[in-house]
């Protein structure tokens, strides 16, 4: 049983609170307000692991809504991000309420960074799904999106080719140093050989 001497203000929203031969606590207000802590009272140890865990809760949710202020995450993503700094249960807790409220999306988050990667970056589909992955999404999910890009590979080679590689096309051997380059870009040699043949005939047309 932990008995309360002291409740005061310490910094902006944080509370200290003081017991009867323990460790002072660090609490948020609201906390404080909600489970009525109060001088005298007497905290029963599971009462007040869950004072604890809320306290916790609470500051996870505030820096899982900081992040996302800036920026989308996928669930995985925000999820490892939080673990940096607290507890699995706690971060769990966290990402499926955010999911449940839809700050969270992996579909909306895949969406656009396939939007990103696709028609801003012009990656090829290998590259495009290993950014994807790293972010913490599933295959599944990857591969659904990307394969509204299917039909834009030509274009795509054609484009990467006239704004960063045609210079290279006059060189000595300048024709595998471009499909090595289209290569880390994340395009398939099939589909490398088959698009730059066709810009190269269209180019002598």
């Amino acid at each position: 049983m932990l008995k309360i001497l002291s409740v005061e203000k310490y910094k902006g929203n944080t509370w200290r609170i003081d017991f009867e031969g323990a460790e002072p606590a660090f609490l948020n207000s609201e906390i404080v307000l909600r489970y009525n802590l109060r001088v005298g009272a007497e905290i029963p140890e599971n009462a007040w692991e869950e004072i604890v865990y809320s306290n916790e809760l609470r500051r996870a949710r505030e820096r899982a809504m900081y992040l996302l202020d800036y920026r989308d995450y996928s669930y995985v993503e925000l999820y490892k991000k939080l673990l940096n700094n607290y507890g699995e249960q706690i971060c769990y807790d966290v990402c499926d309420r955010l999911a449940e409220l839809g700050f969270i999306n992996d579909r909306r988050y895949a969406e656009s960074l396939a939007r990103k990667y696709m028609e801003v970056k012009r990656f090829g589909y290998y590259r495009a799904a290993q950014e994807m992955k790293q972010k913490g999404l599933s295959k599944e999910l990857i591969d659904e999106v990307l394969s509204e890009y299917e039909d834009t590979v030509d274009e795509r080679i054609c484009q990467l080719i006239e704004k960063k590689y045609l210079r290279r096309l006059e060189e000595d051997g300048g024709v595998k140093k471009v499909k090595n380059a289209l290569a880390r870009q994340g395009y398939s040699y099939s589909d490398i050989n088959a698009a730059l043949d066709r810009y190269l005939e269209e180019q002598e047309d």
